[in-house]
């Protein structure tokens, strides 16, 4: 007895005690109707969006004021595809003889906290050495401060393929890496690698079905899974609730991809026509991730930046992937937002709005990708993506109107909010 009335007053007390933030916004953005809603009033209390009025009410009654009466207020952004174990920079190639598990797990707190400071509050990590499933659970326990992380783990390659960790090895180092490695030669290993990856605790799969641009390894679009054992690794993922992204620069391995039911394609950029088609008879969405192209061109240019053997790769592809983005929005592919931060600087995520509305998609509809599309995609639309009543308060504003004359301000915004906690406000 003792302990109920004990528990009911606990209750009561948290109740009346609960903190409530208003925010008052020059505009917010509807993303379910594509509108922009003027001059509003959101209310947040115990993480979540309990209250949107017309105007702006009274502030007296409320703990925490933010005045965002010069801003643009949006859903938290969501990244598609990103990398926070690592980052670009000339030495990369050697830091996978030279770092420890937990100097790739320091720096990955550092990426985390930039990625989320930039406005991405949910971001798909698709591959790295397995810590970033560590850096997920640091960040739901609150040990770390980052963005909310969906992680595939350990990418799925074939042998020498573009996620084969022994790739650009000497023969001393150059070993035999199977399913619990993440490699992957036949259907019992791509059965198995999927188990294992659902073992080591990802919450997806992804696999690397062509080359790549930036592996030790002279082809970066061959095909380099057979379609039985791509079936074989969707088939055993929908087991276990996972979807599968499929990197793929060339034409054939996205063809396989898609038949054999990858939910994304990413980079995409040697995409045919007969491809695009075969993506939307699949509902196969397309992430771009054009900043990782763009920044690729560049840095290919610059000598000693990648081993020569990468160069060619990064100057015939990274040029590439924006235009076949045109292309494939023109199509009517279903796109989801995505950047391939890591191979470019963590924080500079949001520069992908840019070139997305530069290759034609209207700014509304870019955001739509980036907040609602993504978070159907990763099933917890009912939860995030939009500014929306009992829907979590992830939030992130930018100075002045939302306008495709004002994209630099995307790469600067003044307020994010995560769960319902200021993260960043700089007005």
């Amino acid at each position: 007895m003792k302990k109920s009335i004990f528990l009911l007053a606990f209750l009561f007390t948290s109740f009346c005690f609960a903190q409530q933030t208003l925010i008052h916004a020059k505009n917010y953005i509807d993303v379910e109707n594509g509108k922009i809603i003027p001059a509003s009033s959101i209310v947040v209390e115990n993480g979540k969006i309990i209250a949107i009025e017309k105007g702006f009410i009274a502030i007296e009654a409320y703990d925490e004021y933010i005045n965002l009466k010069n801003h643009t207020l949006m859903p938290g952004w969501i990244d598609m595809h990103v990398h926070l174990e690592s980052e670009t920079n000339p030495k990369k190639y050697l830091e996978k003889y030279q770092d420890d598990e937990a100097d790739v797990a320091y720096k990955s707190t550092v990426f985390a906290k930039r990625t989320l400071m930039a406005g991405f509050t949910t971001v798909r990590d698709l591959g790295g050495t397995g810590v970033n499933i560590n850096l997920r659970n640091a960040v739901n326990r609150g040990d770390v401060v980052g963005p909310r992380i969906f992680t595939a783990g350990k990418s799925l390659a074939t042998t020498g393929g573009h996620a084969d960790p022994t790739n650009g090895s000497s023969r001393r180092y150059i070993s035999d890496p199977g399913p619990k490695e993440g490699v992957v030669n036949g259907v019992a290993d791509a059965r198995k690698a999927v188990r294992q990856r659902y073992k080591n605790g990802a919450d997806l799969i992804k696999i690397t079905a062509t080359g790549g641009v930036l592996s030790e390894a002279k082809s970066g679009d061959n095909p380099q899974f057979t379609l039985e054992e791509i079936k074989a690794i969707c088939e055993t993922a929908a087991d276990y609730g996972f979807h599968v992204a499929a990197h793929a620069h060339g034409d054939e391995g996205m063809q396989r991809a898609i038949i054999g039911g990858v939910k994304t394609i990413e980079h995409g950029t040697k995409m045919s026509d007969e491809t695009m088609e075969l993506m939307k008879q699949y509902n196969t969405y397309y992430v771009p991730t054009i900043s990782a192209g763009k920044f690729v061109s560049k840095m290919g240019k610059v000598d000693g930046y990648y081993p020569e053997i990468v160069r060619p790769k990064a100057l015939e592809i990274g040029p590439k992937i924006q235009s076949t983005f045109g292309r494939a929005y023109a199509k009517g592919v279903p796109i989801a937002f995505g950047t391939d931060a890591g191979v470019f600087y963590h924080g500079d995520n949001a520069r992908e709005f840019q070139f997305m509305v530069e290759a034609g998609m209207p700014l509304m509809e870019v955001l739509q990708s980036a907040t609602l599309t993504n978070a159907k995609l990763l099933k917890i639309n009912d939860e995030i993506g939009q500014i929306e009543i009992d829907f979590i308060a992830d939030l992130v504003a930018i100075e002045g109107d939302f306008d495709e004359k004002n994209l630099d301000a995307f790469m600067k915004p003044v307020f994010v909010m995560k769960e319902g906690k200021v993260i960043k406000l700089e007005l």
